[in-house]
């Protein structure tokens, strides 16, 4: 396939948008003391995958637990989980011929640009927090990007993203 030049100038500009929507981001009720919480239960985890329910379990169980927080069947806090895959299209432009180089004209004299279309797993989770008494919100962390492209890095980095949503958690009050 080849493209032309407009589609060609908007390729980087795309790229970049994909990366500025990968990463962690948690948003938390500030009104919420989070040291009176201490024990938590599970209210519901729905992955794509099955096999994944229990790779997110046990990330989550293993965060908050060294959060001082522990599992417990009528836990003051509620747990739920969500995580999706889907594929997403990713171009790659390989630019070949004569003249390679930016001219007058555009890039290259007499080749041609051909663009190729992959498809690339994309994880997102999305993990909430709720106060078991008034069933409020009262943290949510959300990741993109979970997945890698090779399967057998995916649980580590199940496991780097789970651990970055909780870096700063529980939230402290501010002073």
């Amino acid at each position: 396939m080849t493209i032309n030049r407009s589609l060609r100038t908007l390729l980087p500009f795309a790229a970049g948008v994909v990366i500025l929507m990968a990463g962690v981001v948690t948003d938390y009720d500030h009104s919420v003391d989070f040291q009176r919480y201490k024990t938590y239960s599970w209210l519901k985890i729905h992955a794509s995958d099955s096999l994944w329910e229990g790779r997110i379990r046990h990330a989550v169980d293993s965060e908050l637990a060294a959060k001082g927080w522990t599992v417990a069947p009528d836990g003051q806090a509620s747990v739920a989980a969500f995580g999706s895959t889907h594929t997403q299209p990713m171009l790659n432009t390989f630019y070949d011929g004569f003249g390679g180089g930016w001219r007058w004209h555009g890039f290259g004299g007499l080749g041609m640009a051909t663009t190729t279309v992959e498809k690339v797993p994309i994880g997102s989770l999305v993990l909430d927090i709720f106060d078991s008494e008034t069933k409020k919100l009262i943290w949510r962390g959300r990741a993109s990007e979970v997945l890698s492209e090779k399967p057998e890095k995916d649980e580590k980095k199940l496991e780097k993203t789970v651990a970055e949503m909780f870096k700063h958690f529980p939230p402290r009050e501010k002073d």
